[in-house]
């Protein structure tokens, strides 16, 4: 595939990078902690079109590619809020698209029982719930009340229901997969996002901080741990925005198959590179004043969402396998 951005698709990166940095500045991201997203940067991100980026069928949406670069800028500056199950619901749940409805949401497989962690609850109105045959709607009110729940990244507040009652249907099994598809996406882009951030901070720190009169980032350990956190985003990048090609277009391959090299590539990127960053930065790496571990943190619970990396590769793993013993000339 010959993948390249288009100049519309590049102006959206560029606007989304540009509003990250001015509301969402790394050196002021001890204030957002287990706060509900501001009410400015909500607004700032219906305006820029953040939420309705997407439309069409949930097998291929329109926008796909364009939001994936946009949630790339937003991982890579640890967004708050529901911005990324709003963007997915924006297309069958009224007022999302202007800022005037948050969603959370949570995917639940056939069979689970028991005690629920939502993310960014409180601050939402609707929440999306995806199970196996369909899609469902539930209103705030309408849900139990939450037990206490401590939140892994102190970015990400979280709810736990004892149960997530049966909503207002909204779509079917096809939708419900098509919105896990690019559900799983959006989150490889922030994972990539975030990988980036990592890079960027561990980058800086090996610059500046000097050792025997020289900075460390010219020790041999050190360039190795950066080249090696610089080929995993690049190889997560081009997996993921490979995979938002997909999606939209099924007919350039495999959208299944795409979807998942790009969640496994980018929850090993995310993971990795927040190590990476907290071990370049030496004996302050993991205090709570620097940054690796919000990238860290983000990126475990990225990593969970919509399939952890592990699952992923045993989807592929069955697929090369079902492709190996299939009789030569079958189709899948």
């Amino acid at each position: 595939m010959r993948f390249r951005l288009d100049d519309d698709q590049l102006a959206m990166r560029d606007a989304a990078r540009q509003l990250c940095t001015h509301r969402l500045a790394l050196d002021g991201v001890a204030a957002r902690e287990e706060r509900p997203a501001d009410p400015v940067l909500w607004r700032s991100l219906a305006e820029l079109g953040v939420f309705g980026l997407l439309s069409g069928e949930p097998a291929a949406p329109a926008g796909v590619v364009e939001a994936t670069v946009v949630f790339e800028e937003l991982g890579a500056h640890l967004v708050t809020g529901p911005a990324l199950w709003s963007t997915l619901a924006a297309p069958i749940v009224d007022g999302v698209a202007d800022g005037g409805v948050r969603v959370a949401g949570v995917s639940i497989p056939e069979g689970a029982a028991g005690p629920v962690p939502i993310e960014h609850l409180d601050e939402s109105d609707v929440l999306l719930v995806l199970r196996d045959d369909r899609v469902e709607r539930c209103a705030r009110a309408d849900l139990p009340e939450a037990l206490p729940g401590a939140p892994l990244d102190p970015l990400t507040p979280v709810a736990v229901l004892p149960s997530v009652p049966v909503g207002v249907a909204v779509g079917g099994a096809d939708e419900a997969a098509g919105l896990r598809r690019t559900g799983t996406v959006l989150s490889a882009a922030m994972l990539v996002g975030g990988a980036q951030g990592a890079l960027d901070v561990a980058r800086g720190y090996a610059l500046e901080r000097e050792q025997f009169g020289v900075p460390i980032g010219s020790f041999q350990a050190v360039k190795h741990l950066l080249a090696d956190m610089y080929v995993r985003v690049e190889l997560a990048r081009a997996a993921t925005y490979a995979a938002a090609a997909v999606v939209a277009d099924p007919r350039a391959g495999d959208p299944d198959h795409a979807v998942a090299a790009a969640k496994l590539l980018a929850g090993e990127a995310g993971v990795a590179n927040g190590r990476t960053a907290v071990q370049v930065l030496g004996g302050m790496g993991f205090t709570w004043d620097m940054l690796p571990h919000y990238f860290l943190k983000r990126a475990w619970v990225l990593e969970h969402l919509f399939g952890t990396s592990s699952a992923h590769a045993g989807a592929l793993a069955a697929a090369v396998q079902h492709d190996a013993l299939a009789p030569e000339g079958a189709s899948r």
